[in-house]
């Protein structure tokens, strides 16, 4: 098992790490255009968008996806 985990570029990395992350590199701004929900618009924050997230897997696959292009982006 840990050695499936080696390669995922996800291990290790807590949900607000990945956001924390996504903030610095887009602006909320610019990640509600990239990512359209509403915790991301209207007032955001980190601990909101974490409780929504946490409860929304659709989103919660969507961060993750940015987050890994950025990734690859550099």
């Amino acid at each position: 098992m840990a050695e499936a985990q080696k390669n995922n570029p996800l291990h290790g990395k807590t949900l607000q790490m990945i956001l924390e992350h996504l903030v610095d590199y887009y602006g909320w701004e610019h990640l509600s255009t990239k990512i359209n929900i509403n915790c991301f618009k209207n007032n955001p924050s980190i601990k909101s968008s974490l409780a929504f997230l946490r409860k929304t897997p659709w989103a919660r696959e969507k961060v993750e996806s940015l987050y890994l292009y950025t990734l690859r982006r550099g």
